[in-house]
């Protein structure tokens, strides 16, 4: 993508909005828009907390003795390129494993190719030992071994 052209710290977002997102991106961001409207906030919103909660103490739970956890970022190899380009589910299920995370609100990084995704969760502000373990991993050559042994 081209460097865009802006004159402030809004310009800059409103552009990239505009033009940085893909079709997925905007339409999820329009349908969350449209849940936390005023008529929905009661019905969609107010629960989402109630479930961010329980799925934020299972998480503080497992933190509680392990330092990071491993995951994959997805239950499916990567599809080929353009191929479900005109079938969003699949694209919408495919990130499935990320969204817990998210929820929870704890940072987590992804180390990715081919067939599949490794996701490193951290506890809250815990990038320094996710960092840690990613470049520990990169350095065990883990990485090729976990190629080879998906492909």
């Amino acid at each position: 993508m081209a460097a865009l052209a802006v004159d402030d710290i809004c310009d800059l977002s409103a552009k990239a909005r505009a033009e940085g997102f893909g079709r997925e991106a905007r339409l999820r961001i329009m349908l969350q828009t449209y849940v936390l409207s005023a008529g929905c906030y009661d019905a969609y919103y107010l629960r989402a907390l109630k479930v961010r909660t329980l799925i934020k103490g299972d998480f503080d739970r497992v933190f509680q003795r392990d330092e990071v956890l491993l995951s994959p970022t997805s239950r499916t190899t990567a599809f080929k390129i353009g191929e479900k380009v005109n079938d969003s589910l699949p694209m919408k299920l495919a990130n499935i494993c990320a969204i817990p995370v998210n929820v929870a609100g704890l940072p987590s990084g992804f180390v990715e190719g081919l067939p599949v995704g490794l996701q490193i969760i951290g506890k809250p502000f815990g990038e320094a030992e996710m960092l840690r373990v990613a470049r520990a991993y990169e350095e065990a050559g883990l990485y090729d071994a976990l190629w080879a042994f998906t492909c």
